[in-house]
């Protein structure tokens, strides 16, 4: 099987010759080690050093030297919009807070379809619409330290909001 060992962010990716394009979901491209077949139907084995995510127009640098593009998939999504910035925020930091992923956007957040976080949103007073699209959210304070092999020492811990990792 084909492995990709290595990633060239899509900031950093220059004319490189794609050969070959992954679609995957969230969960595919936050993993480390992934098995995933390609759009012309090439097994890959996704056996990255650290686990990072994966964002689209990132490239995966295959065993043999060629270059795989990915893409993110659509897949259910609640998109959260609200009547100011100031709501916006609150919802956001409720999610936050209970460390669920959000990709936020100039007037409005997104998170997994998930019961729970559904429940959560109705509970703070939002309105939720269900939607199919990429999901790409925030990456977090070490999140590119993590992508890039750098550790800056962040322990999760107790830290001070009343539960722990």
């Amino acid at each position: 099987m084909t492995r990709a060992t290595r990633i060239i962010a899509a900031v950093e990716r220059a004319r490189q010759p794609v050969a070959d394009t992954v679609i995957l979901d969230y969960t595919q491209r936050s993993a480390g080690s992934v098995a995933v077949v390609s759009v012309s139907g090439v097994p890959i084995d996704i056996d990255l050093p650290q686990a990072g995510r994966l964002r689209t127009d990132d490239l995966l640098v295959l065993d043999d030297g060629r270059f795989v593009e990915v893409v993110a998939a659509p897949e259910p999504l609640l998109e959260v919009r609200a009547p100011d910035v100031a709501a916006l925020s609150r919802l956001a930091w409720h999610l936050g807070d209970r460390h669920v992923p959000v990709q936020v956007l100039p007037n409005r957040i997104r998170a997994r379809r998930e019961p729970a976080i559904e429940a959560l949103l109705a509970a703070l007073g939002a309105r939720a619409v269900t939607i199919n699209a990429p999901f790409d959210p925030e990456g977090g304070a070490y999140a590119a330290a993590a992508l890039h092999g750098h550790h800056h020492g962040h322990a999760h811990n107790d830290h001070g909001h009343g539960h722990e990792h």
